[in-house]
This record gives C-alpha cells, sequence and structure tokens, in this order.
C-alpha cells in the first residue's frame, strides 16, 4: 500500500501569504498541524486552520512528534526554497520524498541575484547559520563574487572584520535586508567603512573581493606554501605535500585518515580540495594535535576532526577511510596494517618514508600488497657563505597502494 504525500513543505518568503500560489495557500489551510518557525507561522497566521507548532530548540527535537503524525496532513514552512540551505535537505533525511511535497518561494539568494543583477551560476553561495565565520577563508579568491546568509545583525561586521585582516578591505558588501517584504532594504559600501548599527537580523551579503596586492589568499592548488602552516618542524614540505596529495587523488565526499598529522597539513589541504571531503587527523603529541586544529581553522576548514591517541589504538571508534595518509608511526607494520584493513575497497594509502626502517616496512607492503614505491627528492637554492648552492632536503620514499 502505498503511503499518501502527507507532508507538505512550504517556501514562503517575507510577503507572507500574498506570495504564495494558490495550492500552497490550499494545502496551508488544509493541514491539521503546521510546523515553523515563529517568524514564518506569524507570516501565514491568517491561513492555519489546524494547530500551529513552532520549531523548538534544538529543532531535532521536533522530530519524533513530527513523524508520529504520519499519515495525517502536516505541512512545514521555510524561508524561500526550503532545499536551499533550509529545513527541506534535514526532512529528506527523515521522509521518503515520495511522502513530501515542496512548493518552494524564490530563496533569499534568488533575490539577491535579481536585486544586484548577479548571474547566480557565477556566484558562490553561502550560508554562516550554524557555520564558523573561517569556512568563508577558502572562498577569498580576487574577483569572486559571494551571496553569504547572515546568522543574525552581527554577522556582516564580523565578515568586514574577517575581510580587513586578509587583505580585502577594498571589498564592497552589499548589505540586503528583509528581501521581498516590507521592510526590504539594499546598502553598498566598501569592507573598510564602517557598517551600519541598524542592520536587520534577517540579513544576507553580497561580497564582490577585491584583494590588495599582500592579501593573504587560500590558493587553489595543491602544495600550500610551507609558511601557510604553524608548526615545530614536523610538516611535510611543499614540494613532497604536492605529489603526495596528487597520489591520495582526493575525491568528492570522502574520508581521509592522516595518521602522525604533525602539523595537519595534508589533512587541510584534502579538505580544500573539496567541501563536502572530511578528514581526521591522528596524533600522539596533544601539543600538535592542538596546533593541526588551530592551522585547519586559519586555513577555513575548521570541520578537521582531530584525534589526540596512539595509532592503531586510535582507530578503533573512527569510520573506515577512502584513504590514508601515513607521515608518521609506519615504521611500525602493525599501524600501517590496521590502517590498510580499515580501508574501504577502492581506497588509496600513501605513506611517506625518510628512514631506513621505515623504508623495509614500505618494501614488504609493495611486495605483499602490491602498489609502487617512489622516491622524492628536492633541493632547495642557499647560501654558502658569499656564494649559493643547492641544499638538499632528506630523501622521502613513498609508497602508494590502492585497495582491491
Amino acid at each position: 500500500m502505498t503511503t499518501p504525500r502527507w507532508l507538505t513543505i512550504l517556501g514562503i518568503g517575507e510577503d507572507g501569504i500574498a506570495g504564495l500560489t494558490q495550492s500552497a495557500r490550499a494545502l496551508l489551510s488544509a493541514a491539521e498541524v503546521v510546523y515553523g518557525g515563529a517568524r514564518h507561522i506569524a507570516l501565514a497566521r491568517d491561513l492555519i486552520r489546524g494547530e500551529a507548532r513552532p520549531w523548538p530548540s534544538p529543532m531535532q527535537d521536533a522530530w519524533p512528534a513530527l513523524l508520529a503524525l504520519r499519515p495525517r496532513a502536516v505541512a512545514v514552512l521555510a524561508s524561500g526554497d526550503p532545499y536551499c540551505h533550509g529545513v527541506g535537505a534535514t526532512l529528506a533525511r527523515l521522509v521518503p520524498v515520495a511522502e513530501t511535497l515542496c512548493l518552494p518561494a524564490p530563496s533569499a539568494f534568488t533575490l539577491a541575484c535579481a536585486r544586484l543583477g548577479w548571474p547566480g551560476a557565477e556566484v558562490a553561495m553561502l550560508s554562516l547559520c550554524g557555520h564558523p565565520l573561517a569556512t568563508l577563508i577558502p572562498h577569498l579568491q580576487p574577483g569572486a563574487r559571494l551571496l553569504v546568509l547572515s546568522a543574525d545583525p552581527t554577522t556582516p561586521h564580523a565578515v568586514a572584520d574577517l575581510l580587513r585582516a586578509r587583505g580585502f578591505g577594498d571589498s564592497r558588501l552589499h548589505v540586503l535586508e528583509a528581501l521581498g517584504g516590507s521592510r526590504e532594504r539594499v546598502r553598498g559600501l566598501a569592507a573598510r567603512e564602517a557598517l551600519p548599527g541598524d542592520i536587520d537580523p534577517l540579513n544576507l551579503l553580497g561580497i564582490e573581493l577585491h584583494a590588495a596586492a599582500d592579501a593573504r589568499v587560500v590558493p587553489l592548488a595543491s602544495g600550500l606554501p610551507d609558511d601557510c602552516f604553524e608548526h615545530d618542524g614536523q610538516l611535510t614540505k611543499q614540494e613532497v605535500r604536492a605529489v603526495t596529495l596528487a597520489a591520495l587523488a582526493p575525491r568528492q565526499g570522502e574520508l581521509l585518515w592522516d595518521v602522525g598529522a604533525g602539523s595537519g597539513a595534508i589533512s587541510i589541504e584534502w579538505l580544500l580540495r573539496h567541501p563536502a571531503n572530511r578528514a581526521v587527523a591522528i596524533e600522539r603529541i596533544e601539543a600538535r594535535a592542538a596546533r593541526a586544529a588551530r592551522n585547519a581553522a586559519a586555513l577555513g576548514v575548521p570541520r578537521l576532526a582531530v584525534v589526540a591517541g596512539n595509532a592503531p589504538d586510535a582507530f578503533a571508534d573512527l569510520p573506515p577511510p577512502d584513504a590514508v595518509f601515513i607521515g608518521g608511526g609506519a615504521e611500525r607494520m602493525d599501524v600501517l596494517e590496521a590502517a590498510w584493513d580499515a580501508l574501504r575497497p577502492g581506497g588509496r594509502m600513501v605513506v611517506n618514508a625518510v628512514t631506513i626502517e621505515t623504508e623495509a616496512v614500505l618494501f614488504g607492503a609493495c611486495r605483499r600488497l602490491g602498489g609502487s614505491l617512489r622516491r622524492i627528492a628536492v633541493e632547495r637554492l642557499d647560501t654558502l657563505g658569499t656564494l649559493h648552492g643547492f641544499r638538499p632536503a632528506m630523501t622521502v620514499t613513498q609508497w602508494v597502494g590502492a585497495k582491491r
């Protein structure tokens, strides 16, 4: 027996019920229970005939009661497009899509593009609702345009402070408030200017990025300069790091274990490759684990999970990885074997070694598990008295294996 479409998800704008279609109005009035934020319920009050239930805090406390209403007629009110940084995505994980009907309204991003004349396909659309400010950092690229949903009226000030601190003070900020409603207002100014103090809590930022010559820009390539990372010498150097990331071959949404993470450079660069990527940095020395977390925040990927513990014991409660990098501890065969056993089929493992003892382990792994071995030698220009010469760094032996 097919379950009817009992859950209606309705997008509503600041123009309230005036912006709803006839179908949306009818479904809202027919709902026995209506969930939504207090603001949304107030906007739709004149059409609600059933029981109105404002979202509790935290919102997930409402899920058991909402799901228990199946198959009664339930409506959920959401801002604009419920599937654009809205509750729609969460509900889709709880209720089969065949049991839902969604009628979206224009999203805040759509309205912002219309007000600013920006092509939506050329704009990065981000949210700081429930996300750290640092997540903007990788998107601060010269000439880029960003649309950013604000968490509250303080968000524009925090964003302007971040832009100034990173050399983007000449960027143009557009503060778009209460779009689509009677309180709508759009104001533009430079990030270096003082922002108004009367910003509406419901606001969105349009940012046209202009970088100073010394702006701190996170490069898009693998192999960030070494001075991007705070470290105590335990750092996979830039050239070797670029080769290592190429061997790890990041793919969208994959999970990396960075074993013996040191500064966290490998896992941080893995995360920078795509916003859906995940990484766990495993480091036995607590001071280094804390340093890896600081580096992740400074480079805009605070989602890095840091585990302070010894491998392989620290692997016990971790989800299986799609890729593993071992930069420290591989001289112990049990670390490599435990990581290999945890690796998903089709996953990649890359291990770097600078000691004879670890090279021996890698040679054994290559014979037993397959894969390839290579040596990476890098020389950098240095001074020799009043002259110059190339000084070699320690040669790195790298094993790359793929699990079939």
